[in-house]
């Protein structure tokens, strides 16, 4: 079977670590071959092994590095996908800025795949600040793939996709395809229009996203990092997360040992002190 040499392997494990952070172990090495298949049968190469010449030895990895980190990325994601943290934004959050007489949220959902956990932080900033005169929200979503925030930008999703979806909010944000056998909806453009997707390393130095956020969802992609990563990543979120300001991570990430100005507040939810 085809496959890709130990050392070839080794190779690429260490460019997706340098570029992307992410951790490459030999255990993934059938991952890796399955997920390179499909861009090398797109770039005419017979076997894996040629398209490991082509992108070691023939000067082309970095104008092959995006694609080779689109296939590596993992890009699971839902609408309301862990649902204590939009129960926690809509019940703590949110209030907690009205008290502080904030008129303009500014989120950032940090990896934010083919968009359904922006779209569902806009659905709950839009129902609060539509709800209160004055009152304004603008979210950033960035995600390393290019593909997925193509997907992202255009927001059609299988209808199936929408079923965590309280029905009416359902039926306020999204539209239903007009052709029944296609079973797609789409988000509505008033939601397209309030995120700005863009593509965003978190392994550069400095994140260029404006003024501090007061929402941040980074949730699932620590996980993929070695603890320095980790530390580098989060403190580099944290300086640009305003004071007051909340970060939330997945439920299976911790901040345990990290030298960041962060206090728990719920399971996972971190604000800056």
């Amino acid at each position: 079977m085809d496959q890709i040499s130990l050392r070839d392997f080794a190779s690429l494990a260490d460019y997706i670590f340098d570029y992307a952070g992410i951790r490459m172990p030999v255990s993934k090495k059938t991952m890796l071959e399955g997920r390179l298949r499909r861009r090398q049968r797109a770039l005419g190469f017979e076997t894996l092994d040629a398209y490991c010449r082509h992108v070691l030895t023939g000067n082309t990895l970095d104008e092959e590095g995006r694609h080779l980190i689109n296939a590596v990325t993992t890009n699971k994601t839902d609408f309301f996908r862990e649902p204590v943290h939009f129960d926690f934004l809509r019940d703590i959050a949110l209030p907690t800025f009205e008290a502080d007489y904030l008129r303009t949220i500014r989120a950032w959902s940090v990896a934010c795949s083919t968009g359904p956990e922006p779209y569902t932080m806009a659905m709950l900033l839009d129902g609060f600040t539509s709800a209160r005169r004055g009152f304004t929200y603008s979210i950033l979503a960035t995600d390393l793939d290019t593909e997925v925030l193509e997907t992202a930008r255009l927001g059609i999703y299988p209808s199936d996709l929408a079923d965590p979806i309280p029905a009416a909010l359902r039926r306020k944000y999204l539209m239903e395809s007009r052709d029944p056998a296609r079973r797609e909806v789409r988000v509505v453009p008033e939601l397209r229009r309030a995120i700005a997707f863009a593509r965003l390393n978190l392994m550069d130095e400095k994140y260029p996203v404006g003024e501090p956020m007061h929402l941040i969802f980074c949730r699932n992609v620590l996980i993929y990092f070695d603890k320095q990563t980790q530390h580098d990543v989060v403190s580099k979120l944290v300086r640009n997360l305003a004071p007051g300001g909340y970060l939330f991570l997945g439920h299976s990430e911790s901040i345990a040992g990290l030298d960041v100005p962060l206090v728990p507040v719920a399971n996972t939810v971190f604000k800056r002190s």
